[in-house]
């Protein structure tokens, strides 16, 4: 039990922590992945942390449904799909996105998962009308937020703090500074609070990718906006998971962001990116995605080359997951372009 809360076991824990020898020669810098797109299920990726401690919760109140929210081609809902198959729920997946004009990617998924997907035009009214359809149905529904980003599910990335903590000083790394994802806070937040648990030497870098404010390409006006947002979830954690005792001591200077690997928007298809990607998979074969992992992968790259990284440093770059993400149109496309001169149709 963790801050007064239960999970089910879904995963097979600890994922792996794994040394980059290739890409550590090349950059200078001694660059690990701990593998949190190894958690099995339908793909895996980091939700399932977080749905582990949602499933109990649910279960517990006697739920027969789950339903959540995010993006069209949410990880968060392909997962949350999983765990409700894998333990005989319903589940419904709720979005303000346009159609996509294919079922392809994480909406293929949630198909053969079982799970609709609605498509609706107001987010919040639409999650009414849905959230009401399943309860006059005599479904007891059990609503999961986006991203899985609240002080439940921040519970799943306290957990992996502290088997990361573990893993680092096993392998001898232990003041290595952690990148990872920031979208919808929780894996982050989660994480900067398990490593004060447990005391940890490891220090940690959030890439973010959603932007916060207003103008998306405005650098520090996004910061500004995510330390904000971040404050504001800290003390909802603080008061829900501690009884409003300042247990962890964090205040905003706390927060190690960086914002310039927006790109200016949220699940775009940048370059960059990609190049950062056939980078990663032509040195070590570990697939990362366009719009979390590879814009996180990219700030490792980029703070290796510019010295932010000291040459001989440690870094631990937490990969977690989202696969599906190559195969959405508007990124597969560009995709598919870079690598046609792969293909060698008729030449022999």
């Amino acid at each position: 039990m963790l801050y007064g809360h239960d999970k089910i076991d879904i995963l097979h824990l600890p994922t792996p922590l794994e040394h980059l020898r290739n890409v550590s020669e090349d950059l200078g810098v001694d660059i690990y992945c701990k593998r949190d797109d190894l958690t099995g299920l339908a793909t895996g990726g980091n939700k399932l942390r977080k749905l582990e401690y949602f499933l109990k919760d649910a279960i517990d109140k006697g739920a027969t449904m789950l339903v959540t929210e995010g993006g069209a081609q949410t990880n968060h809902g392909r997962l949350t799909a999983a765990v409700a198959a894998k333990y005989g729920l319903k589940c419904a997946i709720i979005t303000a996105d346009e159609y996509p004009g294919e079922i392809s990617a994480n909406l293929l998924l949630d198909g053969m998962l079982g799970c609709p997907v609605y498509f609706v035009s107001d987010m919040e009214n639409g999650k009414q009308a849905v959230l009401d359809k399943f309860a006059a149905e005599g479904e007891k529904v059990y609503y999961v937020p986006m991203g899985g980003s609240n002080e439940i599910g921040m519970l799943g990335y306290i957990e992996c703090a502290a088997e990361l903590d573990k893993q680092a000083r096993e392998m001898g790394i232990p003041d290595a500074n952690i990148y990872v994802t920031v979208g919808s806070m929780g894996t982050y937040l989660g994480m900067l609070l398990g490593l004060i648990d447990c005391g940890s030497s490891l220090k940690l870098t959030g890439i973010n990718v959603l932007p916060y404010a207003e103008d998306t390409t405005d650098d520090d006006a996004n910061l500004e906006a995510l330390k904000s947002a971040l404050w504001d979830y800290y003390c909802t954690a603080k008061d829900k998971l501690a009884g409003g005792r300042d247990v962890w001591g964090v205040t905003p200077d706390d927060f190690v962001i960086e914002t310039v690997h927006i790109h200016g928007a949220y699940n775009n298809a940048v370059s960059e990116v990609r190049d950062t990607m056939y980078y990663l998979a032509r040195k070590e074969a570990i697939i990362i995605d366009p719009c979390y992992t590879g814009k996180t992968f990219e700030a490792v790259v980029d703070d290796a080359k510019s010295g932010k990284l000291p040459a001989g440093s440690a870094v631990i770059f937490m990969h977690t997951g989202g696969l599906p993400g190559i195969y959405t149109k508007h990124h597969r496309v560009e995709l598919e372009k870079e690598l046609m001169p792969y293909m060698h149709i008729g030449e022999f």
